[in-house]
């Protein structure tokens, strides 16, 4: 019944084909785009309501000019910048690293390809294939892995910026 469906087909058929680093690099893939979908939902839903609460909650003040209000704002933006960066910091490290262990698939691809090859005494095309096809799809999936998820990082970081500066601007001193 699964096989029915090309999508579920390809991706069982990569991580059988692939090595046991195309298992970890899919792994990856799908923690990176679980982090970005929840983001989305975040910058789209959450963080409005957020931010409209902050200000009413900084207008109903009624200082707003001391030193003490001026340290209560800047907290009350610092903690919502917070909130807006959350998961950056996986999401930051989960792009660099699936091409990095394409890279380690890729090797021991090729170790697999030497050991076939020194223990057949010559460079057989068929006994080198297996190896060469779970190096490049390493490759190739760490690589697909790492360049979906460089824009929504990017993204993501110059959004929560940008809001940050205009949540200040929204909280008049």
């Amino acid at each position: 019944m699964l096989e029915n469906i090309p999508l579920l087909n390809g991706i069982v058929h990569l991580l059988a084909d692939g090595g046991p680093f195309v298992g970890w690099i899919f792994a990856s893939g799908v923690l990176l785009w679980g982090l970005v979908i929840e983001r989305i939902w975040y910058f789209w839903r959450v963080l409005p309501a957020q931010a409209a609460a902050l200000q009413a909650q900084w207008m109903a003040r009624t200082d707003r000019n001391s030193w003490c209000a001026r340290q209560i704002r800047q907290r009350m933006i610092s903690r919502l910048n917070e909130s807006m960066t959350v998961g950056f910091p996986v999401m930051q490290v989960l792009v660099p690293m699936s091409p990095l262990l394409g890279l380690i698939g890729t090797v021991t691809g090729m170790l697999e390809v030497f050991d076939s090859m020194a223990l057949r005494g010559n460079a057989d095309a068929r006994s080198m294939a297996s190896g060469v096809s779970e190096a490049m799809i390493c490759t190739m999936t760490g690589l697909a892995v790492s360049i979906t998820g460089l824009y929504p990082v990017h993204y993501f970081r110059t959004r929560a910026e940008r809001e940050t500066e205009l949540l200040a601007d929204r909280l008049p001193l």
